[in-house]
């Protein structure tokens, strides 16, 4: 490519998607790659619907991903047979999922982050290249000079730009261009924080999990072939878990003890409140007209695969773990068509049938695996436990106050069960800021991470890799990256010198109308047992 680039994204998950809608409206020129044919990562091409936290519809939400969920119900609204009641609802949720405020179908967020995208295509300052995947970096000295990305056709092509964001998936550029960074768990010892390991593994990573997309027909049978190694999912126990994955019965992450929860119940109780069916749907029947049925995407405990992790493994190696981690879901599937006990008192619910026009795909399962951690990279400030956990920090006394905080979230500090045969570590945190720190690292001057790979630690990315943090991580990195390249400073040059820090704030705050720090009774709260019974804050 010749024409000249100011900001060069590589990845268009959450993050990257963020940064580039940021930067384009901050007037640079954009180009975006991503390794899939779709952009939005967690929001469509993994399809998990969003994980959101209790302030979400307040203003101190970021407005542009106030605006992506406003659009998101405005789709539905305009292209939906909605019943009236449910148009009329200000909080509309097309799904009525239990997992948030707004459960909607992996293919209009497509629909919506194109919209929303379009206007910077049509002007030229922005250039997406899907399925296009790094493969190599160029760095020279501290900098890094080139990327070359690789087609779905196997053209290279050679992209330079004054700064570079990665906003892969895992990571990508910290290996590419052996940038120091980390894996898996760090150690107490390094870390002191209250729910690490003793001393740090990189094998510890938490488990991935392949979702798709169901509805359910009674009285039809959709049952397809039995997966290869279907009898080993349905046999094989994990030491901390209670039985085969292909059960009703688990493991509940905040206290680790057994419980059972069918895929439909008829009655809600105080120790079942709510049945799977209901956790993540996307389509209620009840908000349409039309025929319209329920749609439900699966990221439940059942289908979290553990067995062998991603990063720190060769290509073969992590590859064999994708296809386990899809056989898993498709025995699961199999399972519940075949086997599972019914609500009714029967076996087997045949009637389930996948739905690959919600997911976009050709046969309902996600495009691409649900990753919840990535390489990290070493930064100059890393976001700890003693920062945002409750437990850790005391009750009452709310999260740390950053002098460079660039944006806002929370989420319970959530790790799902990981390859070192580690189970849940799901704790309370408060709402936290995301520290500017932590998103410059030590070394490298022009490379910015912009998703899961920012300089948090095991503990902490369970609750900073959350899609609104992600998001706003990606605005927060492009805001950077503009008064960086305006001053004609690397970076880390704005967060050391105090004029350009409050250049930067005057950005986040003035132009792009980011707030940055937590009201005070909002950053000192944290949930009492009373209050998660009217606000349930499943694990993810």
């Amino acid at each position: 490519m010749t024409e000249p680039i100011d900001l060069l994204i590589i990845g268009g998950g959450v993050g990257g998607v963020a940064a580039a809608i940021t930067a384009t409206r901050l007037g640079l020129r954009v180009v975006m790659t991503e390794e899939s044919g779709r952009l939005g990562g967690q929001l469509t091409s993994q399809a998990v619907p969003p994980d959101e936290h209790a302030w979400i519809e307040q203003p101190t939400t970021s407005p542009s991903y106030a605006e992506f969920r406003r659009r998101v119900r405005d789709y539905y609204r305009r292209n939906y047979p909605v019943t009236a009641e449910a148009a009329a609802e200000q909080v509309f949720n097309p799904g009525r999922g239990i997992v948030s405020r707004l459960c909607h179908e992996p293919r209009v967020a497509d629909a919506v982050i194109d919209e929303m995208l379009a206007p910077w295509l049509a002007t030229g300052r922005l250039r997406i290249l899907r399925d296009h995947e790094p493969v190599a970096v160029e760095v020279v000295g501290d900098r890094i000079e080139a990327v070359v990305v690789r087609g779905s056709t196997g053209e290279e092509i050679v992209l330079t730009a004054p700064i570079v964001v990665d906003a892969t998936e895992l990571g990508d550029l910290l290996e590419l261009a052996r940038v120091e960074h980390v894996i898996g768990a760090e150690g107490a010892d390094d870390t002191g924080e209250l729910h690490a390991p003793a001393v740090a593994d990189p094998m510890d990573q938490q488990a991935v999990s392949w979702c798709f997309a169901i509805e359910h027909r009674e009285g039809e049978d959709h049952v397809g072939d039995r997966p290869a190694r279907y009898e080993h999912w349905r046999t094989h126990v994990d030491v901390f878990w209670p039985g085969p994955q292909l059960s009703w019965t688990d493991i509940e992450p905040i206290g680790l003890h057994e419980r059972t929860r069918p895929l439909f119940q008829e009655i809600d109780t105080p120790e079942v409140p709510f049945d799977l069916w209901r956790y993540r749907r996307v389509l209620a029947a009840a908000n349409f007209t039309g025929g319209i049925s329920d749609v439900t995407l699966v990221n439940w405990p059942q289908i979290d695969y553990w067995e062998a992790p991603l990063l720190g493994v060769d290509a073969a190696a992590a590859d064999r773990a994708r296809a386990a981690s899809r056989e898993l879901s498709e025995s699961f599937l199999y399972w519940m068509q075949t086997e599972a006990p019914r609500h009714d008192g029967g076996t087997g619910y045949p009637g389930l049938r996948l739905r690959g026009d919600v997911t976009g795909t050709a046969d309902g399962y996600a495009d691409r695996v649900y990753i919840r951690e990535a390489r990290r990279a070493v930064t100059e400030f890393r976001v700890l436990e003693q920062h945002v956990g409750v437990q850790a920090r005391g009750a009452g006394v709310g999260s740390a106050v950053f002098d460079d905080s660039v944006g806002l979230g929370h989420y319970r500090i959530d790790l799902h069960p990981s390859t070192a045969g580690r189970t849940y570590v799901d704790i309370e945190s408060y709402p936290f800021q995301i520290p500017l720190g932590a998103l410059l690292p030590v070394r490298v001057d022009n490379l910015l991470p912009a998703a899961k790979n920012i300089g948090s630690t095991h503990i902490t990315n369970g609750c900073y890799r959350l899609h609104p943090v992600e998001w706003s991580i990606g605005e927060a990195v492009a805001a950077l990256a503009a008064v960086a390249l305006a001053e004609r400073v690397p970076p880390r040059a704005v967060r050391a010198q105090p004029r350009l820090l409050d250049d930067l704030r005057r950005v986040l705050t003035g132009r792009l109308g980011i707030t940055l720090r937590w009201p005070e009774e909002v950053r000192t709260h944290h949930w009492k047992p009373r209050e998660r019974t009217r606000h349930i804050v499943p694990s993810r």
